[in-house]
């Protein structure tokens, strides 16, 4: 019987080189792309901050393999997300990533050590401003002897466009939608009131595309933060979710109704008869001449008169 025996050579690396459990190697449920992924971004020096999905590019991995990976990963504990609001309303993902699993409240004090200045990408114009290029000529004051003259709307070439939300048939829907948002979660308590009429316009835009006030709920429901997560301005946070209406997911359409199977077709000759309701071993038919239903057969004789 032939078999085969494996013979291994290893040369420990005096440099750039990194410690990994067996357990991630040799782990069941965690398939090859998983496991690269989560030792590349393990490899990585102290203080990088390369997301999941830069990774991912670079170990040439594609985007549904990546999507799979990364389910896997967090579902085993090694990976942890979260939204969170930064400093001026901006919203970030912060993601942890563990050499060893973690449960959801171990990665959540964990995040919070983390200051989320440190989550940014520092080269993102959002966060660090470009530097401004110096006006042309001496500063001047500027003019403050009155009112002017004219309407600026008449000098103003673009005007900004009007939105009336009194044209949408939906606009008393959204303004109940809107006033209810308060109730579904403690973080939109704070929503300030001057931002309900904005609110009651996006809202309208749903209701207008076919969405019904539990499907515009259900959505910011969705987008809002894991539990424990304070959102600071809840206002902004729902005009960027009722942003963008998506289409109306449309019922299937229900199947045509079946046609009824054709009645079999008597012949010619059999036309007009009717089956005898009386007691016979085989169905017997006779043709009546008005609307008996036994045959001359089953008919009772009558008795003559005495």
């Amino acid at each position: 019987m032939e078999s085969t025996v494996i013979y291994r050579h290893f040369n420990a690396p005096s440099r750039a080189f990194s410690q990994f459990s067996h357990e991630i190697i040799r782990h069941p449920r965690l398939s090859s792309d998983a496991v690269r992924l989560l030792t590349w971004q393990l490899s990585l020096p102290q203080g990088a901050r390369e997301s999941l999905s830069r990774t991912a590019e670079r170990a040439r991995i594609g985007a549904c393999a990546f999507a799979r990976a990364k389910r896997q990963l967090k579902e085993e504990g090694f990976v942890h997300e979260r939204r969170v609001q930064g400093p001026g309303g901006r919203w970030m993902t912060q993601q942890l990533v563990s050499s060893s699993p973690l449960t959801a409240g171990e990665a959540a004090k964990l995040l919070a050590r983390t200051p989320l200045l440190a989550c940014a990408d520092p080269a993102s114009p959002q966060v660090v401003p470009s530097p401004r290029k110096p006006a042309v000529g001496e500063p001047t004051t500027p003019s403050a002897d009155g009112h002017p003259k004219k309407d600026p709307k008449g000098d103003t070439s673009h005007l900004p466009a009007r939105t009336d939300t009194a044209e949408s048939p939906h606009h008393e829907d959204a303004r109940a939608l809107v006033g209810a948002l308060p109730l579904l979660s403690p973080a939109l308590r704070h929503i300030p009131p001057a931002m309900r009429d904005e609110l009651t316009r996006l809202a309208a835009r749903w209701l207008d595309a076919g969405h019904t006030p539990t499907d515009v709920h259900e959505h910011v429901l969705r987008g809002l933060p894991g539990a424990g997560t304070s959102v600071h301005r809840p206002g902004g946070l729902v005009r960027y979710l009722l942003r963008d209406v998506p289409p109306r997911a449309l019922p299937p359409r229900p199947a045509p109704p079946q046609p009824a199977p054709p009645q079999p077709m008597l012949s010619a000759r059999l036309h007009g008869t009717r089956e005898c309701s009386g007691d016979h071993i085989q169905p017997m038919l006779f043709r009546p001449l008005a609307d008996e239903t036994l045959c001359s057969a089953c008919v009772p004789p009558v008795s003559a008169p005495s």
